[in-house]
């Protein structure tokens, strides 16, 4: 009851605590500098963010195109997480060269290992330019034309901001519409994969323990970014050198205590704090329950191959593990829905808006409509939930023969043009023959067999027969319902089978054999009602659109006092709370951090999720850990803090009040698994692996002292006497 209180009295009245809110790094001077020196930062705005002196956002990279990383010396190192770095590791291997069972350390530069398409994206600068496309819209436009104009307007402020640079710039929507930033970025094409810890260390527990507390997983692994000789982005090159960052993060073995201050700064991906009670209902008894469905099915058949033959079980692991992650995930978030009454807290907050709207003729002029729309666009989407799902998840990210099929689209229209560009064909004939070649590297034909099979037959079931196409439900009823010979009849008879065929094709392509291919057809007129179906939305989806934007705009009006952070959208942002245990239930008391100790807990030699090296048990029966101890000579692993975070952030750095590294964050827990909708302040931690266990990993058991010795080593602190000592010491349990 007691959360309950806390949580409506921050939902109602819009005061949050410090631990909550996803902060843009350009506005941290004027929101919340006060309240981080409070909490125990020692650093200066500018050395948080600044654009004409190195600071901490020179250190911080987007990984790829889903993660964080951070550059930790001044020869380019990256840190990011195991899962981050699992695909490039799992390019990597194979079953002579098992990186991925075994671990991957370059002891010099020469070992190091390129990674075609991975890059390292450095924020330049950030720049509001709110009023420059606001001043440009009307209130008479349609959301369609409004959309179109912020579109225009966008592309020429990118253009702008970078012509004559070589840098990239995105402008980005926050608070629904309401406000725009642009985001000036120097992308890094040259990426190398330096070290990577056996699987039983970088994945240990798992699927049984993701978004799961306690936790002892060492989730890192190692990259360098690599530039051309005067410091630019290049594509990769013997010739490429180390890149110099302006800034690189020191690195703090002096540990944390209870209650210290912590920041996190990276690319959370998408939150939706301010979705309204018609958006959570769908979630809790549609959208979530779906996605779990389908990926269950999807991973139950690709775990029986990947045990059954180490070699596709190599092939599949990323597959796997990006499927797995978010089925888990929407699991624990349909739970915490439910369990803590978010439904209840946003009708609460749409009731409070409706009044205030009322209450002036002005306000409801403005804002009258808001709620109304929101629901009105729910009620139509809520009859197309089910088949947009089921199009995502069984037919686009279902059969990869499906997907490959689909990749063929845009050369099968030039084919069909009335004068066939001969240039643009053999341009998507090499393109499309090196991601052929990258999509049969990596799959097993009867493995995509059971996957087509089940999953047409649940998308058939499931979605309601009038937003089919017909010519789908057609092929059904010629083949009787027997899925598995629909499934024969596509593998039999299409090009997408098998790489020779593909080749084949390439080597000469026509338009009459894509005609006549099952998988490209069967994928045609499915893309085809799809798309018919989105268009039959298209008004409710307007009609959302603007609700939410005037719902928000009203909603910070409604509160002049409180401070809004806008919900994540894959742009720098920056968190900060506190070192921090937690109680999840009844009786029930989860300490801030964990040790090597749990991990030979946990240890099962039957189960692969819990396999334990055995250099690493070597290591602590002998208690052999180098510096990189606490001071009770315990081997720390992971730990938690209030950092507000989501899916993006994970290899975002843990620092300290003096910007020191002490971690790097890598999972949410799983009794706040609803904080994409709605923050929990009691229960919601970020679960971080400590950068001492980082550090033992790399020198104790990877001996990797090369990589050691590139590291900047924070300063042990002054010694504080006893009338100096305040804090709790890390061992003692005691609650607040």
């Amino acid at each position: 009851m007691k959360r309950i209180l806390i949580l409506f009295f921050v939902l109602i009245t819009g005061f949050s605590r410090a631990d909550e809110g996803m902060w843009l790094p350009l506005l941290v001077e004027r929101l919340n500098y006060v309240d981080m020196q409070k909490e125990g930062l020692k650093l200066t705005p500018e050395e948080i963010y600044s654009i004409n002196h190195s600071s901490l956002k020179d250190a911080i990279i987007q990984f790829g195109n889903g993660c964080t990383g951070e550059m930790i010396s001044s020869q380019g190192l990256v840190l990011t997480n195991h899962h981050c770095g699992y695909g490039s590791i799992q390019s990597h291997s194979t079953v002579e060269h098992d990186y991925l069972a075994d671990g991957f350390w370059a002891m010099n530069l020469n070992e190091e290992l390129p990674n075609e398409g991975l890059t390292a994206r450095f924020l330049v600068r950030i720049e509001d330019v709110t009023q420059n496309i606001l001043s440009q819209l009307t209130a008479g436009m349609t959301e369609a034309e409004r959309s179109a104009k912020i579109a225009e307007l966008s592309k020429t402020i990118q253009n702008d901001a970078t012509k004559g640079t070589g840098y990239e710039a995105r402008v980005a929507s926050f608070f629904n519409g309401n406000e725009f930033y642009l985001f000036v970025y120097e992308v890094f094409r040259d990426v190398r994969l330096v070290g990577a810890p056996p699987s039983s260390i970088g994945k240990f527990g798992a699927d049984t323990d993701n978004w799961m507390w306690p936790r002892h997983t060492g989730d890192f692994s190692m990259f360098r970014v690599y530039a051309s000789a005067d410091g630019k982005p290049a594509d990769y090159s013997k010739a490429n050198v180390p890149l110099k960052p302006k800034h690189h993060l020191p690195v703090s073995l002096n540990g944390y205590e209870k209650g210290d201050f912590a920041m996190i700064m990276g690319y959370p991906g998408s939150t939706d704090r301010y979705l309204t009670s018609w958006g959570v209902k769908l979630a809790i008894e549609t959208s979530n329950p779906t996605i779990v469905k389908i990926r269950e099915r999807k991973l139950g058949i690709m775990r029986e191959d990947m045990d059954a033959n180490r070699e596709v079980g190599i092939k599949y692991s990323s597959k796997y593990a990006q499927i797995s992650n978010y089925w888990k995930y929407f699991i624990g978030q349909t739970r915490g829905l439910k369990r803590l009454k978010v439904l209840d807290d946003k009708q609460k907050i749409e009731a409070e808006f409706a009044a205030w709207v009322n209450a002036a003729p002005d306000r409801k002029d403005k804002y009258g409509t808001a709620l109304s729309d929101i629901e009105a666009a729910y009620k139509v989407m809520e009859q197309y939930t089910l088949q947009r799902w089921y199009f995502i998840e069984s037919v686009m990210r279902g059969a990869e023969i499906m997907s490959l099929a689909q990749s063929f689209s845009s050369l099968g229209n030039e084919l069909k043009a009335e004068q066939p560009s001969a240039e643009k064909i053999a341009k998507m004939k090499e393109s499309l023959g090196k991601s052929a070649e990258k999509h049969f590297k990596n799959y097993n034909q009867p493995t995509d067999y059971k996957l087509l099979k089940a999953m047409l037959e649940m998308y058939y079931q499931n979605v309601p027969a009038e937003q089919q196409p017909g010519a789908f439900r057609d092929m059904v009823s010629k083949f009787k319902g027997d899925f598995g010979k629909i499934a024969d009849h596509i593998f039999r008879k299409s090009v997408f089978a098998d790489q020779m065929k593909v080749d084949a094709f390439l080597a000469k392509p026509s338009l009459k054999v894509l005609e006549k291919d099952p998988a490209y057809n069967l994928m045609k007129v499915m893309v085809e009602k799809y798309r018919e179906n989105q268009k039959l939305m298209e008004s409710s989806n307007e009609m959302l659109e603007r609700g939410n934007r005037l719902f928000v705009a009203g909603l910070r009006e409604m509160q002049p006092e409180r401070k809004f952070y806008p919900n994540a959208n894959s742009t720098m942002r920056l968190t900060y709370g506190s070192i921090l245990d937690y109680i999840p239930a009844d009786a029930v008391h989860y300490n801030y951090y964990t040790t090597l100790k749990g991990v030979m807990e946990k240890e099962d030699p039957d189960n692969w999720e819990f396999v334990v090296p055995a250099k690493l048990k070597e290591l602590y029966e002998k208690k052999d850990f180098g510096p990189y101890a606490m001071a009770d000579g315990v081997m720390p692993v992971a730990f938690l803090s209030t950092t507000d975070i989501t899916g993006g952030n994970s290899g975002s750095p843990v620092l300290n009040g003096n910007g020191e590294l002490i971690g790097l964050a890598f999972d949410g827990n799983w009794e706040a698994m609803s904080g994409d909708i709605a923050f929990e302040p009691e229960l919601q931690r970020t679960i971080s692996v400590d950068i001492r266990y980082v550090l033992f990993i790399v020198d104790k058991y990877a001996g990797a002292g090369n990589i050691i010795k590139e590291l900047t080593i924070a300063p042990k602190p002054r010694v504080k006497t006893g009338a100096e000592q305040t804090s709790m010491p890390a061992e003692v349990n005691t609650l607040n």
